[in-house]
């Protein structure tokens, strides 16, 4: 049986197929549908992890008790699992590990172009990268076989385009793995000092033998061409733009394991054609390691190591002539990303933006707050950063930035890492104030439950976190609920808690307007007699609300009646 499949969707079918039984992940663009999917397949338990750290973690145990166990996260993910990702490499596995890791070249939904591909050879894992559908389901049942057979976490390679492209994937049945009996091996498994240094040797060992393996697997095929003038070597979603701009007339050398590389097939490729490529986004990793070899090619000084590449930067590179279906008489509008109408982080923001409160921001739609027209963040930086950050920027300013500067949170985020940051906050007395922004979600990719929520993965009841019984119990005795459509209340708190000398926290709890359980309230609309055409409701930045003939008008199909807009107009315009 064949099925048209998404990237995601297709490696959640190969954890079926392969006889996977855990996946644990924390939800993160372009890798989240990874984890929904599988979580379709009864037979592989399914959760979402506080963070990918902990993901990584469960993922070891299950494979610790000889079960095949996965996780998946985006490439800024890789580096909250780092630490165990790299003490991992030394202890190795009992069943199989597969760690699914999602870069996003452009920056679609990411705060920077991590290359991944850094981490296998830092940790000195095998990597895995497919081009399409089909090899990422492939790929998968590969990687719990290599796992297994060379005693390692593998780490398997998506971008932004294979992951959210479909194809056609062959579907077949599941492999079930019976769990073996446990045994006890504190000396592989203990990662102190002495047990420690007589495992590096067989790391690096264990390398030689996966560069050896990576020589003859299938997973690295040399594509003859009709003309052996041009080869390319290339990986991943690059190989499908090689393809498609010059289809059999060059020789390829399509890299399945990015990790180690192939040396020897490398030098025989190169020599059976006269001029060498290197296709790859992001950084040269590929490049690099074929000069180090003593092999000339030609890579980032004709591509960029910024962005995504496609058809067209190739054909472009290569001084290709376009043709006439990829042209563009104009160019395509950028459509930057708004809160939507109802967001409830907008009246908080408004509010922050107005007493013009220096705002340290944190990673969730909300980061959308720094927009035009509220501008209302100084910064973002990583998950969690903004509670630790503020602490920090405290501590160095003094009073005078404790009177005028908060920072903002979401729940699920808050759950991720920022827990840790006031925890550091209530230990070192700082007088500073944390808005978390609970919106009942994760928000920011696709609505995943949340340990804030009260449920699983498959939205089962589970046990609720409550941030205000934990805020006390670390040691924050300020502690305040309030509704983000109350522009009155949310000034009132935040300059109230400004204005004490300890620690405090403002939970702005209103549910995501797109949760189906949240029912809009009747669109509001203006009337224009009323209207003197201020603009005050443009203030809030909200996508319903336009003015046309110099008079504010709201659009009936956006607005969801929050009538955060009604506490701005003074001149009681806008009705319902």
């Amino acid at each position: 049986m064949k099925k048209l499949m998404l990237g995601n969707e297709a490696i959640a079918r190969g954890l079926y197929e392969a006889g996977a039984k855990l996946v644990s992940s924390y939800p993160g663009t372009p890798s989240t549908e990874i984890t929904e999917f599988a979580a379709k397949y009864d037979e592989i338990y399914c959760e979402w992890a506080p963070n990918e750290k902990v993901a990584t973690e469960t993922a070891f145990g299950a494979s610790l008790r000889g079960a095949r166990s996965a996780c998946a996260m985006k490439h800024v993910g890789l580096n909250v699992a780092a630490d165990p990702l790299f003490t991992l490499s030394y202890t190795g596995v009992t069943g199989g590990m597969v760690i699914f890791v999602a870069d996003d070249p452009a920056m679609h939904s990411s705060q920077n172009e991590q290359d991944s591909r850094h981490y296998a050879v830092a940790a000195k894992v095998p990597m895995l990268e497919p081009s399409d559908s089909a090899e990422a389901k492939a790929f998968v049942k590969e990687a719990f076989d290599i796992s297994e057979k060379f005693d390692t976490p593998v780490l398997f390679r998506m971008c932004t385009r294979i992951a959210h492209s479909q194809s056609i994937v062959e579907l077949g049945e599941r492999k079930e793995t019976e769990l073996p009996e446990y045994e006890k091996n504190p000396q592989k498994y203990i990662m102190a000092p002495a047990n420690a240094v007589r495992r590096h040797p067989f790391v690096e060992e264990r390398t030689k033998k996966l560069a050896e393996f990576a020589e003859t697997s299938p997973l690295n095929r040399v594509e003859k061409g009709t003309d052996s003038k041009i080869g390319i070597i290339c990986a991943g979603t690059c190989y499908q733009y090689v393809k498609e701009v010059f289809g059999d007339s060059v020789c390829v050398l399509k890299l399945g394991i990015v990790n180690p590389l192939p040396e020897k097939l490398i030098k025989d490729f190169a020599e059976s054609v006269e001029k060498l490529y290197v296709i790859e986004e992001l950084d040269g990793v590929i490049e690099t390691f074929v000069k180090n070899i003593g092999v000339d090619c030609v890579g980032k000084e004709m591509f960029s190591p910024l962005g995504e590449y496609d058809q067209t930067t190739i054909r472009k590179a290569f001084g290709l002539t376009l043709p006439e279906s990829v042209r563009l008489d104009a160019p395509v509008p950028v459509r930057p990303p708004v809160m939507c109408a109802g967001c409830p982080h907008r009246g908080m923001f408004y509010v922050l933006a107005k007493n013009k409160i220096t705002v340290l921001g944190d990673i969730g739609c909300y980061t959308l707050g720094s927009a035009a027209p509220l501008f209302a963040l100084d910064s973002t930086l990583c998950m969690g950063a903004s509670v630790s950050g503020l602490h920090g920027f405290n501590k160095a300013g003094g009073a005078e930035s404790e009177s005028k500067t908060v920072c903002v949170i979401g729940d699920s985020t808050f759950m991720h890492s920022g827990m840790t940051g006031l925890v550091n906050i209530a230990y070192n007395a700082s007088n500073s104030t944390v808005i978390i922004l609970d919106n009942s979600i994760t928000g920011m990719t696709g609505h995943q439950q949340n340990p804030t929520t009260g449920y699983n993965i498959k939205n089962e009841p589970a046990t609720a976190v409550n941030i205000e019984e934990f805020v006390h119990s670390i040691g924050i005795k300020r502690v305040r609920v309030v509704d983000p459509y109350d522009l009155k209340q949310c000034e009132e708190a935040v300059k109230e808690e400004l204005a004490v000398n300890e620690p405090s926290v403002i939970i702005s709890r209103r549910p995501c307007m797109l949760l189906k359980y949240v029912k809009p309230k009747p669109a509001l609309k203006v009337n224009s007699e009323k209207c003197i055409g201020c603009k005050m409701c443009m203030k809030l930045g909200c996508p319903a609300i336009s003015v046309k003939d110099k008079k504010a008008v709201i659009d009936a199909t956006q607005c969801v009646g929050c009538a955060v807009c009604t506490q701005l107009c003074a001149k009681g315009a806008i009705e319902v």
